[in-house]
């Protein structure tokens, strides 16, 4: 009798495990559709954003310069399009000005890596992503304010694609630039 409620109890535990880890890949899924891509940032130099806690407050306007491919040709030309649109979503999204005749942040840069997922990477969790070093640049000036390393990434299956890359990057971008604006100054 005990070696049967032994081996029905380890049974039990065994489905519980097998059922949950299943369902943590079903509810990682779902939030993904929710949230789609993510956007990462490291800041490499900004010694011209160290004055002020918000140095862009001044900026009236966000636009999205020259992204130069260093990657060997091996971006999608669909992704300079996709960001684009994604950029000014994100921009939209943060609540940051967007005056036609207010005082221009160029951004610009290059994409250092881009990444597709494998039919390994989909068996193990997806992970595509697109690296990009990117400049924040005073538009009358020419003054390079700050230069960081910029990650779209994309983990679940549901957000895979050039378009998902594309939007984790303009996060990514808009995230920096928002975190350095402050939030007395949002449309």
């Amino acid at each position: 009798m005990r070696t049967k409620k032994l081996i029905l109890c380890l049974s039990l535990v065994g489905a519980i495990i097998a059922l949950s880890s299943g369902c943590g890949r079903v509810i990682k899924e779902g939030v993904g559709v929710a949230r789609g891509a993510k956007g990462l940032y490291t800041p490499i130099e900004s010694s011209a954003l160290q004055t002020d806690p918000y140095p862009l407050r001044v900026y009236r306007r966000f636009e999205l310069g020259e992204i130069t491919d260093d990657f060997g040709g091996k971006v999608p030309p669909s992704l300079w399009t996709y960001l684009s649109n994604e950029f000014q979503h994100e921009l939209s999204e943060e609540e940051l000005p967007n005056d036609p005749g207010g005082k221009t942040l160029l951004v610009r840069g290059r994409i250092l890596h881009y990444e597709d997922t494998s039919t390994l990477g989909h068996a193990l969790g997806p992970l595509e992503q697109v690296v990009a070093r990117i400049e924040l640049v005073d538009k009358s000036t020419g003054q390079v304010l700050g230069t960081a390393n910029c990650v779209g990434r994309t983990t679940e299956s549901v957000n895979t694609g050039v378009a998902k890359k594309a939007q984790g990057l303009a996060k990514a971008i808009v995230a920096w630039i928002s975190k350095r604006y402050g939030p007395e100054d949002r449309d």
